[in-house]
């Protein structure tokens, strides 16, 4: 999902800006800017481009979880249901308020299935957390619907998804908060940033100061505002923004190339017995950052896998495997180890996933490649890769 693979004058003229008048942070100094708030422009660049009333940028797409999660007062012991496939930033920044991560299973659209979130809720859920995982959406009008019955609060992970949409809306911008990676391989990036979009004016205030030690400010003095609850170092300095603000401005430019490197790859896959595609919900469009598919099950996934490495198409993932998106491998969560001890609220209410098992998405899993879509490819590689890959998959004994 790389946005630096096309990095230009856009991005060179915004850090120029920045650069000519030597003011890094995001705050204060304001004779010595000529001018250039890039993190602000960057947040009001958000609201319009998400259609949200309000945005606040941080340090990651792992804080933008935290400072939702904190803004909305999601605290120890509070449970919050999330899928078993994602990135562990996802459990990370739960944890790091003390909140329990209840895990549930995927469906065919490779992200939270709603029947199996129903199933969770409990007196303590505070949150449905779905994930937006490889480009595309959850189904958020049945899971907003359960959220409106249960009175929980909807937060879209969207930290691979900028640029989807469901019902018409950005992703992000469904749910009251919704939250984006801005790192080096995300389709938009700062280098390192994320950043949070709600509609709820509390929910930015908080995230406004929480973000940056609790600070309220209030006045032109930095150093005389107030403090009017404990919060956390997690700014983003205007070097990364101005990055972030230039790669926004290009992200229709984008998802055109994404899309249509994804076409020509997914029509090539498309006619070969035995391949089917992940289901994106009729309400949705995907960013098309990846092209992700089903074979007919585990042992011919894994070897169709291993064959597409081996002839040299790179950026195949079999997230089966993968350390850092699926549950199996998740052993650090399992055994809940840390560097000191964990609120108790937090040890009490976690299940144990070292003896849960979640066979329908280890079904979904275990059959699924993704592929990413790279930006830089031109034409007659997309069209040389797409033809690869079918002679690829065409060539493994059970896909013949």
């Amino acid at each position: 999902m790389p946005g630096f693979e096309l990095f230009g004058d856009t991005e060179r003229k915004h850090l120029n800006d920045v650069l000519d008048n030597g003011v890094l942070m995001r705050y204060g100094f304001d004779g010595m800017r000529k001018g250039h708030w890039k993190a602000r422009e960057l947040e009001a660049a958000l609201c319009e481009r998400m259609h949200a009333k309000h945005a606040k940028l941080v340090s990651s797409g792992t804080a933008a979880l935290t400072v939702a999660l904190a803004s909305a007062g999601v605290g120890a012991g509070d449970e919050v249901i999330m899928p078993v496939f994602t990135f562990v930033a996802s459990f990370e920044s739960l944890m790091a308020v003390g909140a329990v991560p209840v895990l549930v299973d995927i469906d065919d659209t490779l992200t939270l299935d709603p029947a199996a979130v129903e199933k969770a809720i409990t007196p303590r859920t505070r949150v449905v957390m779905p994930v937006h995982m490889c480009g595309s959406s959850a189904q958020l009008r049945e899971l907003k619907a359960l959220c409106d019955r249960h009175n929980l609060l909807l937060l879209e992970d969207a930290c691979q998804a900028i640029g989807g949409t469901y019902d018409g809306k950005p992703l992000g911008s469904y749910g009251d908060l919704g939250c984006f990676s801005f790192d080096y391989v995300k389709t938009i990036t700062c280098g390192e940033g994320g950043g949070i979009i709600t509609d709820n004016a509390e929910y930015a205030k908080h995230a406004d100061h929480y973000s940056d030690h609790g600070h309220d400010h209030e006045g032109n003095d930095r150093g005389a505002e107030q403090h009017p609850f404990l919060g956390y170092n997690y700014r983003i300095s205007e070097l990364h923004a101005a990055v972030g603000l230039a790669q926004l401005s290009r992200l229709d430019d984008f998802l055109s190339i994404q899309k249509k490197n994804y076409t020509v790859l997914r029509t090539a896959l498309q006619g070969i017995p035995g391949v089917t595609f992940r289901r994106v919900p009729e309400e949705a469009e995907e960013n098309y950052s990846f092209l992700s598919f089903f074979l007919p099950d585990e042992s011919t996934t894994r070897k169709v896998h291993k064959a597409l490495g081996d002839s040299g198409v790179d950026g195949c993932f079999y997230w089966y495997d993968n350390n850092w998106h699926y549950i199996k491998k998740w052993d650090h969560l399992k055994q809940l180890k840390a560097l000191g001890k964990l609120p108790a609220e937090l040890v009490k209410g976690m299940p144990d996933y070292s003896k849960i098992g979640f066979p329908a998405s280890d079904a979904i899993m275990g059959r699924t490649i993704s592929v990413l879509i790279k930006l830089s490819w031109t034409a007659q590689e997309v069209e040389e890769r797409a033809v690869k890959m079918a002679d690829v998959i065409r060539a493994v004994p059970e896909m013949s």
